[in-house]
C-alpha cells in the first residue's frame, strides 16, 4: 500500500478486472482514478502537465494493485516489473504499456530513478512485513511508500529543490499515516497493522482490541495520539504551499487540506475507525483546502515558508520529547470530557520536539479547529 492509494473522500471503486496484470493498458488503470486524491488534484493543472502526472499515477496505481491484490507470486511480479522499469534509465525500451508511457514523462522531465524504485520496494516490503515495532520504523516505510510521490510531482514541475523536497516528504508521510489510521480495520483484515506496536503497548491496546466492532477507550486514546502526531507532521510540511505557484499551489493546498480533512474525519468519528474508515465529505475537504490556500496569501507567509524549508533541510537534532508511553500514562489518569486534552509533546520524524496537545476523544459530530465553511 502506498500513498498513491491515499483516500480522503469516499472509497474508490474496485480496480478494473485485469489491473493487476503487468500488461494492463494505461487506460484501464486510469479507471481507478475518479475517487482518489492524486488525480483529483491533477485536474487543476494544464493538460500537458496533467498527462505527465497521469503517467506517474498509472505507474503507482499498477505497482500498488500488484502489491495488494495480484494473485500468485507478487514478489516475482514486482521483480519482473522492476526489471522492465530499469530499462527507462539504462537506454532500453520498456515492454510494459505503463512503462512505455512513463518513459516519455521521465525523459521529458529528467526524473531520477530512485523514487520509482522506492515505490516498488515498498510493495515488496508489504509482502514480508506486516507489523512495525516503532514509529521510526513506520516512518522509514513511508519514505518508500509515500515520499516518492511528492518528489516525482516536484520533478515534473522542475521544482525539486532540497527545501521543497523536505517539506513534501512531511506532507506525503502525513497523508500515508492518515490513510493507515483510517483503514485500521481493513488493514487488520488483510493481516497488516500500520500502527506502531510500541504505541499499542503504551496504551494497553491489543490486536484483539483492533479487531473489535467498536473502539474501546484505550483504542480511542491511542488513535487520538496518532492523529495528533500526523497532524503535526502535516502542519510542518504545509509551508510547501507557499513555495510553489500558480495552479500547483492550488493542487498542493488540496493535498494539505485533504490530509487535514481525513484526520479531522477520524476525530469526528470519536476516534473509532473499527466499524469502517471515517471519510470526509467533499464540502469539508474543499473547506480545508480553501483554508490552506487562503493562508498562503497572508502577508509574511512566503518568508516564513522559506525559513521552514531551510529548517527542514538542516540536520535533525534530538530534543526531549514525550513518548507514547508518557502520553498513555497521562491518558490513564485523565477523564475524557468534551474539549478535554491529554498533554503530549512529539518529535515526528526524529526532529525537534513540537509542543502539542493530543485531544481526548471528542463527541462525534463536534466541530473543533475546523474552517468555518466546513461546518
Amino acid at each position: 500500500m502506498t500513498a498513491i492509494d491515499a483516500r480522503t473522500g469516499p472509497p474508490r471503486p474496485s480496480a478494473h478486472p485485469g489491473a493487476t496484470d503487468l500488461t494492463t493498458p494505461t487506460e484501464q488503470v486510469l479507471l481507478a482514478a475518479p475517487a482518489e486524491n492524486f488525480p483529483v488534484a491533477s485536474r487543476l493543472l494544464p493538460a500537458a502537465t496533467r498527462d505527465h502526472l497521469n503517467a506517474l499515477y498509472v505507474f503507482g496505481r499498477l505497482v500498488d494493485d500488484i502489491g495488494d491484490e495480484a494473485p500468485g507470486d507478487r514478489l516475482a511480479l514486482l521483480d519482473e516489473l522492476a526489471a522492465d522499469l530499469e530499462l527507462i534509465w539504462s537506454g532500453g525500451e520498456p515492454k510494459l504499456p505503463v512503462h512505455r508511457r512513463l518513459a516519455r514523462t521521465v525523459r521529458a522531465c529528467d526524473l531520477p530513478a530512485e523514487p520509482f524504485r522506492r515505490l516498488v520496494q515498498a510493495n515488496r516490503q508489504d509482502q514480508v512485513v506486516t507489523r512495525y515495532d516503532t514509529y521510526e520504523d513506520l516512518v522509514r516505510y513511508c519514505t518508500l511508500s509515500a515520499d516518492p510521490i511528492g518528489r516525482m510531482v516536484l520533478g515534473v514541475f522542475g521544482l525539486a529543490t532540497p527545501a521543497r523536497i523536505a517539506l513534501s516528504d512531511r506532507i506525503c508521510t502525513a497523508l500515508q499515516l492518515a490513510e493507515h489510521f483510517q483503514d485500521v480495520a481493513e488493514d487488520l483484515e488483510a493481516g497488516r497493522i500500520y500502527v506502531p506496536l510500541e504505541d499499542l503497548d503504551a496504551f494497553g491496546v491489543t490486536e484483539a482490541d483492533l479487531a473489535a466492532p467498536v473502539a474501546s477507550p484505550a483504542v480511542r486514546h491511542l488513535m487520538a495520539f496518532e492523529v495528533a502526531r500526523a497532524r503535526t507532521l502535516l502542519d510542518q510540511g504545509a509551508p510547501l504551499v507557499n513555495l510553489v505557484g500558480g495552479r500547483l499551489r492550488l493542487a498542493m493546498a488540496g493535498f494539505v487540506g485533504g490530509g487535514r480533512a481525513a484526520l479531522d474525519a477520524i476525530r469526528r468519528a470519536d476516534y473509532d475507525m473499527l466499524g469502517g474508515a471515517p471519510k470526509a465529505p467533499k464540502p469539508r475537504m474543499a473547506a480545508f483546502a480553501a483554508a490552506a490556500w487562503a493562508r498562503s496569501l497572508v502577508p509574511g507567509q512566503a518568508a516564513a515558508a522559506r525559513a521552514a524549508g531551510t529548517a527542514a533541510t538542516a540536520p535533525s537534532t534530538t530534543a526531549p520529547s514525550t513518548t507514547a508511553s508518557s502520553t498513555a500514562a497521562a491518558a490513564s489518569s485523565t477523564t475524557a470530557v468534551p474539549g478535554g486534552t491529554v498533554p503530549a509533546t512529539t518529535a515526528p520524524g526524529g526532529g525537534a520536539a513540537v509542543a502539542s496537545a493530543v485531544p481526548a476523544p471528542a463527541p462525534a459530530g463536534s466541530d473543533v479547529d475546523v474552517p468555518e465553511g466546513a461546518r
